[in-house]
């Protein structure tokens, strides 16, 4: 199926119109017209090969949500008419593990959404920055119609991004949770984490209006003796900046058998002294979104409780604009593409 999107050709050319070529269903696929899709940090790190694992032409793009609009003859998940969803991965080995723990995002074989080869192909995966997409119904997610679609987009990275570690270490009513960073990833884990019970703390370089968000309190983190006042009063902290800081300083905000867990990838290695995890038995622990079911699950505890991302929503022609943007800080705090206006 010939299918309008929005591409980069090389590490430093613009995302712009293309043509790619969308499959027909095979008998447990779905077809999804795509409505909008969220723009992550990492559309912008692999558009222009940061990662150093790029592969062109790449149609960006993760955070998907629309219709669907054809079935497979063995789908059973999904029907003609219902609303959908596909975040950051398409496929894995199903065999491994990770996929029967459900956990498919460890899977060896994961296939991401875009730049990825299909498995078992030379064809290269595409994403959300165009008007339809086809998946394996096994990939696809149930979406409430009665939410905003624009704003439930970032949820299927974002979203499950924060939403999988809280749940992880299993935080709840009467716990102190700190959310390091506001951006796109931060601000839901402020929302998941007061939606938990917990009391929640936002530490960030600047005023915020984390309190609005759902935070009791926000601590600036350049500020010394704010820090220390709050030294050993988390049960946990997610760590969901990408630029190079300081662990330490967060690993002494943990409590006894307390975790910190990334959720942002700094480019750098960093220092973590052995004595500020030995004297109190602390963890520091990684996260990468999570399995489908429980990315299924993150999507009906958000529809239950009418959670949604804060976004500002873009025509694809601004989408380079955005990436710029979003280097500067300038959103709040997630933008998403009207894939409408690529349809114009």
């Amino acid at each position: 199926m010939p299918t309008k999107a929005y591409a980069a050709q090389n590490a430093t050319s613009p995302v712009a119109p293309f043509s790619i070529e969308r499959r027909e269903p095979r008998e447990k696929d779905v077809v999804i017209e795509i409505s909008h899709c969220g723009v992550c940090h990492s559309d912008l790190h692999q558009v222009r090969n940061e990662w150093q694992n790029s592969i062109y032409p790449m149609v960006p793009g993760h955070e998907i949500v629309g219709k669907v609009t054809r079935v497979g003859a063995k789908v059973t998940k999904l029907a003609v008419g219902d609303t959908a969803g596909v975040g950051c991965l398409i496929d894995s080995c199903g065999e491994c593990a990770s996929c029967k723990a459900g956990l498919e995002q460890y899977c060896a074989g994961f296939v991401g959404t875009y730049n990825a080869y299909e498995k078992g192909t030379k064809d290269i995966a595409q994403g959300g920055y165009s008007e339809r997409i086809v998946v394996d119904e096994a990939f696809a997610l149930k979406v409430s119609p009665k939410l905003d679609l624009a704003r439930v987009a970032p949820l299927l990275c974002a979203g499950i991004t924060t939403y999988s570690p809280l749940r992880h270490w299993k935080v709840d009513k009467g716990q102190r949770v700190g959310v390091v960073g506001l951006g796109g990833l931060g601000h839901m884990g402020v929302k998941f984490a007061r939606a938990f019970g917990a009391e929640v703390v936002v530490f960030t370089t600047s005023p915020s209006d984390a309190l609005t968000l759902g935070a009791h309190e926000v601590v600036i983190s350049k500020d010394t003796a704010a820090m220390t006042a709050q030294a050993g009063r988390f049960d946990d902290v997610l760590d969901t900046v990408s630029a190079p800081h300081d662990y330490n300083a967060l690993v002494s905000l943990l409590k006894r058998d307390g975790a910190l867990t990334l959720v942002g990838a700094p480019p750098t290695p960093a220092q973590i002294f052995g004595f500020g995890l030995i004297m109190q038995r602390r963890s520091v622990a990684g996260s990468l979104i999570g399995g489908i079911a429980e990315t299924q699950e993150m999507l009906d505890f958000c529809a239950k409780h009418e959670i949604m991302s804060d976004v500002e929503v873009i025509p694809v022609t601004k989408v380079n604009e955005s990436y710029e943007r979003m280097l500067k800080g300038d959103v709040k705090y997630r933008f998403v593409i009207d894939i409408a206006t690529l349809r114009a």
